[in-house]
């Protein structure tokens, strides 16, 4: 395997003749709120947390592919909205050479993956330009998330 990296794309390829170029990362949408400012600076501060996440994919012509990794991040504070934070960070990502069954594991698991470290990135940043302590997203397993969305489609179907 050689890795190849220009100012144009991350380009991977194996022996088997397949490649997996990482052509584009950027900000598709983006979007910070706090409701309840300034007061909520003045509350004794009690968070709650729940994030959201899910992929959506776009094909391209010629083998490419934009995945886009969305992340709602909503913190309350007691029963009041601190803050909402909604980021779609996407890539392009072009394939060639993988079966079908390797090109939805790639785009399902492998691509969500490598936007994520962007995104939680981008949301730390955000919560700490509204004034807040940064907020830092935990691991996710893509991988375990494929395989699980991938068998309740399997079941679903039958």
């Amino acid at each position: 395997m050689t890795d190849e990296i220009s100012n144009e794309k991350i380009a991977i390829e194996t022996k088997d003749g397949q490649t997996l170029n990482v052509h584009k990362i950027y900000v598709k949408d983006l979007s910070f709120e706090s409701p309840n400012a300034p007061m909520m600076f003045l509350e004794e501060w009690e968070p709650q947390a729940t994030v959201d996440m899910h992929s959506q994919l776009a094909v391209l012509p010629n083998g490419h592919y934009d995945v886009a990794l969305q992340i709602t991040l909503t913190v309350k504070n007691k029963d009041k909205t601190a803050y909402l934070c909604e980021v779609s960070q996407a890539g392009v990502f072009e394939l060639t050479g993988y079966s079908e069954d390797e090109v939805k594991h790639i785009l399902g698991s492998f691509a969500p993956a490598t936007l994520f470290p962007f995104a939680r990135e981008v949301i730390s940043d955000l919560t700490v330009k509204g004034g807040f302590a940064p907020y830092i997203l935990g691991p996710v397993n893509f991988d375990k998330l494929f395989h699980e969305h991938s068998q309740q489609a399997q079941a679903a179907a039958h």
